[in-house]
């Protein structure tokens, strides 16, 4: 039995695809036996509080809160170019205005409701909720506006919803950067060599997939609202990507970039730590997957 590693992700496609080969054990666990737990995104916010894991997936707005007691892996991210959270309307042509209407988001810590204050400060009347139950709650008139994530990119057409504004084609035309939705982020408390190994297996985790992606499908059918493979695989392509392989210097600096505006809009206050990536020291490439 290895080093005990616990560990949360969400049940997204791009995680359960990512995560696939780590949690099947098809890749070299360098001496680590990994337990994961999959939650819904504020579930696994939530978590991040509470200090329940080890390693955890989390949304960059929750990391910005707590950014002295985590580091961001370099390896597990979810951020791009046409990624981002869309702003729904129940209405055609409704555009939020002020704090009488009512606007779903799926956590008060995650990356949509950050770009909701951010773009649109006037809308101070916020309701969460799981994000499975945006669009449902929207389309029977609950609500005037719904920040939909993760498969409702792809399907909210189908609901007789409208699209008011694309939230990462914004961010992305104002400020040049990729848009940092969620990253995998490792206790402070944990020292170098242990986050080093840690980090290596989810590298290999990652590559894995990318190699064998078909393999991946059941997984991802097991814990996804969507069960269609091509909207799975097209989650896939969209979320998982360079950035998700390796932050690299664009990926640090759409961080840098996210703490700067969270700052100037009051969200976090201006003494708050910048989001640290943990720079790893493990030089070895990944391992093969194992037959």
């Amino acid at each position: 039995m290895g080093h005990p590693i616990h560990i949360g992700i969400s049940t997204c496609p791009n995680d359960t695809f990512a995560f696939d080969a780590l949690m099947r054990n098809l890749v070299d666990t360098r001496g680590l036996d990994f337990h994961f737990e999959l939650l819904d995104i504020q579930q696994l916010n939530d978590a991040l509080r509470a200090g329940r894991f080890d390693v955890v997936k989390t949304s960059f707005h929750a990391a910005l809160l707590l950014a002295d007691q985590l580091r961001v892996l370099p390896s597990g991210s979810a951020l791009g170019f046409g990624v981002g959270p869309l702003l729904l309307a129940a209405r055609d042509g409704a555009v939020p205005r002020d704090s009488s209407q009512r606007t779903l988001c799926p956590g008060i810590d995650t990356t949509a409701t950050l770009l909701i204050r951010i773009f649109y400060p006037s809308t101070t009347q916020i309701d969460h909720v799981v994000f499975s139950q945006i669009m449902p709650d929207l389309k029977s008139g609950k609500a005037d506006f719904g920040v939909c994530i993760h498969e409702g990119r792809f399907t909210w057409q189908n609901e007789g919803l409208h699209l008011v504004e694309d939230l990462g084609q914004r961010w992305e035309r104002e400020t040049k950067c990729p848009l940092p939705l969620g990253g995998l982020v490792a206790r402070r408390s944990l020292d170098d060599e242990l986050t080093g190994r840690i980090q290596a297996c989810i590298a290999d985790s990652i590559g894995w997939g990318l190699s064998h992606r078909d393999e991946t499908l059941p997984t991802m059918r097991r814990h996804a609202q969507e069960f269609d493979d091509a909207v799975l695989m097209q989650h896939v392509d969209l979320y998982v990507n360079d950035w998700t392989v390796d932050l690299g210097t664009v990926g640090r600096q759409a961080l840098a970039t996210l703490s700067t505006l969270a700052r100037r809009s009051g969200i976090v206050g201006h003494d708050a730590p910048p989001i640290e990536v943990f720079e790893s020291t493990d030089a070895r490439p990944a391992l093969p997957a194992k037959d």
